[in-house]
């Protein structure tokens, strides 16, 4: 068969990254915005990283849980990669997704598969880094996220996943950058939501004019957006003009504001963190006798909840920055039972997992916390809760403390933190202990 020349096939499965998966003469193919139980005309691309991708030139037979994607620039935006797909079929792929990890990979299954919690589907991201470029081509700028499979920044006006002000205001801010004096030395933006105050946060390569500030002050004004510059690393983002406001988001339940930085890691999705901060706290099952060690602990997000029902916690942070924010948050809300620390969890030598310790939380980035998980057999505590953000990871650490410390995995939950995605969010509970 003519690489250029259209084959049918009938999509079988869906990949980890949403792609449909199709069979021709024995080869997986592997073709994005495909569904299973479609018949497709597809045209055959180039391998890429070993893999056989194709075009998808039309559906023939859609699937029942085809639907049309809100945004227009679907398929070619790299943000999004399951706005076809119904909202809740969306939410069976990712828990299915998550169950098939642990089991190929940690070979264990939860005892318990609670219903997965979903989100609003639209303006639901307070958080995002978007890409900017000057096209000489077109003599203007595009701001958007980077196009799928591609290096090139999506030509967007707006983003229906983003929170307001900002879903609607891409298009106008890039016109601003583009009438800037360093339009094609401004490669970055970023957007913090708060909230009561929002952020954006220029990266500039070289110093903007007086009428470049001007301009970006102006357009901050109509959209209720305090302006920052980036000119180098996080630590020299600075406001423009005025005092900005302070970026905040609370968690109603547990009576907490937590205050945080532009560049901070925050959860993007507002609605989706509260519930699982609950459900994490609900999970911990912390006494007001029980040491609690929240590792990868970021502003305090589970930290200061939990102290509202420990007798003691310690947050474990890799970022100093990111630890005494926790602390002053601590301080702010009147928690005196919690405290922080600065330490590379990703070695060995941490002096607090001397101590002893009732609940532990994990929160790790993507490559998971196989470091720390390897020490927790010496610390023995009697529950773990485990929040991933990669299923593939939890599996591999699900392993060893399954097989090797013989813990059970009581529940798992699927938390849709970004929807129209393939991201799948795990939280993972942990007890040692006989089945009752």
């Amino acid at each position: 068969m003519r690489r250029d020349e259209p084959v049918a096939v009938e999509i079988h499965d869906l990949t980890n990254d949403g792609r449909g998966v199709a069979e021709l003469d024995g080869q997986p193919i592997f073709v994005a915005g495909a569904l299973p139980d479609e018949r497709v005309w597809l045209k055959l691309r180039r391998r890429r990283r070993g893999q056989q991708e194709a075009e998808l030139v039309s559906v023939i037979e859609p699937s029942e849980s085809r639907v049309e994607p809100q945004c227009r620039y679907f398929g070619r935006c790299g943000g999004c990669s399951l706005q076809h797909l119904a909202y809740e079929a969306q939410l069976s792929f990712k828990q299915r997704a998550a169950a098939e990890a642990l089991r190929r990979i940690g070979g264990v299954e939860p005892e318990d598969w609670l219903d997965p919690v979903p989100s609003p589907q639209w303006n639901y991201r307070r958080r995002a880094r978007l890409s900017a470029r000057f096209v000489p081509g077109k003599q203007r700028t595009l701001v958007g996220f980077r196009e799928r499979a591609a290096s090139y920044v999506t030509d967007m006006a707006s983003c229906p996943v983003l929170e307001p002000p900002l879903d609607s205001a891409l298009g106008e801010l890039a016109e601003v950058v583009t009438a800037s004096s360093i339009k094609d030395r401004l490669p970055q933006v970023e957007v913090a939501l708060g909230d009561r105050s929002r952020a954006i946060v220029l990266r500039v390569l070289d110093p903007p004019t007086e009428s470049d500030i001007e301009s970006f002050q102006a357009f901050g004004n109509r959209h209720g957006l305090d302006v920052y510059l980036q000119p180098a690393g996080p630590g020299t983002v600075k406001p423009l003009g005025d005092a900005a406001g302070t970026l905040s988001y609370s968690l109603r339940d547990f009576d907490v504001e937590l205050e945080f930085a532009p560049t901070d890691f925050v959860q993007i999705n507002a609605v989706v963190n509260a519930r699982m901060v609950a459900e994490v706290v609900a999970a911990a099952r912390p006494q007001t006798c029980d040491s609690v060690l929240d590792l990868y602990c970021g502003l305090g997000n589970f930290s200061l909840p939990l102290a509202r029902h420990a007798g003691s916690v310690l947050g474990v942070e890799g970022d100093a920055g990111l630890v005494t924010r926790a602390a002053r948050n601590a301080e702010r809300n009147g928690i005196e039972n919690a405290r922080f620390l600065t330490a590379d969890l990703a070695k060995c030598d941490w002096s607090f997992m001397r101590e002893p310790w009732d609940v532990v939380i994990l929160d790790p980035p993507r490559t998971g916390a196989e470091a720390v998980v390897a020490e927790l057999g010496r610390v023995a505590p009697k529950r773990i809760v485990y929040v991933s953000c990669h299923p593939a990871t939890l599996a591999r650490d699900a392993r060893v403390l399954v097989e090797k410390q013989h813990y059970r995995l009581r529940s798992a939950r699927v938390f849709d933190m970004f929807p129209h995605t393939h991201h799948v969010e795990v939280m993972t509970c942990f007890e040692r202990g006989t089945a009752s």
